[in-house]
């Protein structure tokens, strides 16, 4: 069977499409460049990076080098228009809603497993692949089984029909081992480390890059419990609920973490470490639902963040096609604008975007702001 692999110019993408041909696969490789390296400016059109050359276009060379080395055709196709507007749009819209997206699910639901799908299908190629860490068994997806690796919580917005047209060679596979494969097989990329954060700002500040899109709009930090102002923060999208660092700010019950934003006043609430109860919800609100496999109302296990443990809740389904989560045992920093992700178990069952999370019944936004008015 012929298939079309995702090569990123890292190792695990590498090492899937070596796998294939091992198996037998007829295989041809494809960098998706999503990203014009010419946004990769400041506000006054200067480049940002030390190395005029951007990651990205480091990126191809090294799959292009890998592609040569493993004896493999290699085609090159643009995403940057559907990834500015599927992808990119969506990312600056939520943050200035006070809100806190995942790119990256976003890119694996509208590039790599869409857009990319249809390239491949229609250049005669009736699979694709990928570097993830997702384990398949028939049409039903599970955990890798390298933990620290599994990539799971970032497929769970990718349609079920996607991701039966895709191989994932590394889903039984430990990291070191993937590894181990490229340095006895002499690639280049072999002690290439694996890429962190946002695929589009590369190795630079993320609050400089943000704020070239999202004006720096100074406020009041605001001590939710006393009411006094600590300082002035650069801008209340730029930090995220639980955020411990960054604020620069002094008082005798610090340090400090953030407990929530107030978009329209534009102040930035922050809390005492020694109080954390405004970190905590006991439901939440779930939209935006892509089901792989649907499950019945009850008890699974969920996601909020992509390092977290798995929490058990309880999901209901509401009328408008929403869930609604119970987790009475409390929850930190479950917030909006992130994915919940499901699980059976082990097996990825789908997930949604935190549109509220609440505590006792009450939004939680809403006890930050009857909090807040206590002071004014």
């Amino acid at each position: 069977m012929k298939v079309l692999v995702g090569l990123s110019g890292g190792v695990d993408s590498a090492v899937a499409a070596y796998l294939l041909k091992e198996q037998g696969y007829e295989v041809s490789c494809c960098y998706m460049r999503n990203w014009d390296s010419a946004l990769n400016n400041d506000t006054l059109g200067n480049p940002t990076l030390l190395d005029p050359v951007c990651p990205q276009e480091k990126d191809f060379q090294d799959a292009q080098r890998t592609a040569d080395q493993l004896g493999l055709p290699l085609y090159r196709v643009d995403y940057i228009r559907e990834y500015w507007d599927d992808v990119f749009r969506n990312f600056v819209e939520e943050y200035q809603k006070g809100r806190t997206p995942n790119p990256d699910i976003l890119c694996n639901k509208y590039i790599k497993f869409s857009a990319f799908l249809h390239y491949a299908e229609a250049h005669g190629f009736p699979m694709i692949a990928t570097g993830h860490y997702l384990k398949r068994e028939g049409d039903r997806f599970f955990k890798a089984d390298d933990r620290n690796k599994d990539q799971s919580y970032f497929l769970a917005q990718v349609a079920a029909q996607g991701l039966k047209s895709c191989l994932f060679p590394l889903g039984t596979y430990e990291k070191p081992k993937v590894r181990k494969i490229a340095e006895e097989l002499g690639l280049d990329i072999a002690e290439k480390k694996d890429s962190t954060g946002v695929c589009f700002i590369g190795e630079r500040d993320f609050r400089k890059f943000l704020q070239n899109y999202i004006p720096m709009k100074p406020g009041k930090i605001v001590d939710i419990n006393s009411g006094a102002v600590l300082g002035e923060h650069e801008g209340v999208y730029y930090y995220t609920l639980g955020q411990r660092k960054g604020f620069h700010v002094g008082g005798e019950d610090g340090p400090y973490y953030c407990v929530g934003k107030d978009v329209e006043k534009n102040i930035l609430y922050l809390a005492s470490y020694k109080d954390d109860t405004f970190l905590y919800s006991d439901s939440a609100l779930i939209s935006s639902l892509n089901w792989i496999r649907r499950p019945q109302e009850g008890e699974l296990q969920v996601k909020f963040r992509y390092r977290q443990p798995d929490q058990q809740v309880t999901l209901q389904y509401l009328e408008n096609g929403d869930v609604l989560l119970r987790y009475p045992q409390g929850c930190k920093a479950v917030t909006p604008g992130q994915q919940a992700v499901f699980y059976k178990d082990d097996e990825l069952l789908g997930g949604g975007v935190i549109e509220h999370t609440y505590t006792k019944g009450i939004e939680q936004q809403q006890l930050l702001q009857e909090k807040a008015s206590r002071h004014v």
